[in-house]
């Protein structure tokens, strides 16, 4: 059964062998070539690109896995009736399908699991400068989590085969399954893991000017871009006048689009300077970077569990429902 799942998926594993020994020889020199610079300051600034396009690479490894492994380990099975003839050898279906998410599970945990390490360890000296591995990007790229992307992506992949039953069909829907995962997660999930910590910062001229963006689509009174020191910053309320009540729109473009002239400096200049007169100030929710660790474990007990429980519903389906 092992040998059997293997060779089923031989074209897949040997083009995934190659991408990994092409990947792993890119992060050696990468790593290598971070780590002779000698300015340690000059890293973010020179490497952040390069980061994020990386991070969003490997973020699609589990989507691929998902799609190029998962999808046709069954599904091309059963398009072509094969799976008749090991059933009819006194193999039982659960075992069948156990043995396949098992061998070829653990495969592509290993894959995640090498690609994560190397890309650690290669951005390592910029993450130490830059500090920002809690950004929703970097986070899915590093430290142990991948392990359980690939792991998700993988089985993901077999069960949406074993429930479609058609090669391509199966690969389209993981594809955009596991990515859609992977945005909502980061967005919806991973800011509530643990009680977020609150600060409420005064919004003078300067505070406001080192913000990344003021105003919304609609006119509201709200910032963004807002950082606290060694901390991941997972919401900021609007402007907030001294009584704690939201300042009204009208106060805002005022100031956003008839700011008196006053030659201030800075990103927003004289709105800055307009706004910082009204003592406003925003409440900050954040998780500080020393619980980077806590949240590697728990993403990856949820993706390890949504595995399970998904490889559960495949061991049901093919008992009872697949001939």
């Amino acid at each position: 059964m092992i040998r059997m799942s293997l060779r089923q998926l031989r074209v897949q594993a040997l083009v995934g062998a190659i991408l990994l020994v092409l990947a792993a020889t890119y992060l050696i020199r990468l790593g290598g070539d971070i780590r002779a610079v000698r300015d340690a300051s000059q890293l973010p600034g020179q490497y952040r690109q390069t980061m994020l396009f990386l991070a969003a690479g490997f973020g699609l490894v589990p989507a691929l896995i998902g799609a190029f492994w998962g999808a046709p380990l069954v599904a091309r099975e059963l398009e072509t009736g094969t799976h008749r003839l090991v059933w009819n050898q006194s193999v039982p279906r659960r075992r069948w399908l156990a043995v396949k998410l098992a061998v070829l599970g653990l495969a592509s945990m290993a894959v995640g699991g090498v690609l994560s390490a190397l890309l650690t360890w290669a951005a390592d000296p910029v993450d130490q400068v830059a500090d920002d591995r809690f950004s929703a990007i970097l986070f899915g790229a590093r430290g142990i989590v991948p392990i359980g992307y690939a792991a998700f992506g993988f089985t993901a992949g077999a069960i949406t085969g074993l429930l479609v039953r058609r090669t391509l069909p199966a690969m389209a829907l993981v594809f955009l399954a596991v990515i859609a995962v992977q945005v909502a997660v980061p967005n919806l999930l991973r800011p509530h893991y643990m009680p977020a910590e609150r600060i409420t910062v005064p919004m003078s001229a300067d505070a406001i000017n080192q913000a990344r963006s003021l105003g919304s689509i609609t006119g509201g009174p709200v910032v963004g871009g807002l950082a606290v020191p060694n901390a991941w910053v997972t919401d900021t309320s609007a402007f907030l006048t001294p009584d704690g009540r939201q300042l009204s729109d009208t106060a805002f473009n005022e100031c956003f689009d008839n700011a008196p002239e006053t030659g201030a400096t800075g990103t927003f200049g004289d709105t800055a300077v307009c706004l910082g007169e009204l003592d406003l100030h925003v409440d900050l929710a954040y998780q500080p970077n020393q619980r980077f660790w806590s949240f590697q474990w728990i993403e990856l007990g949820l993706y390890l569990g949504l595995s399970a429980l998904l490889a559960a519903v495949g061991l049901w389906r093919v008992q009872r429902r697949v001939s």
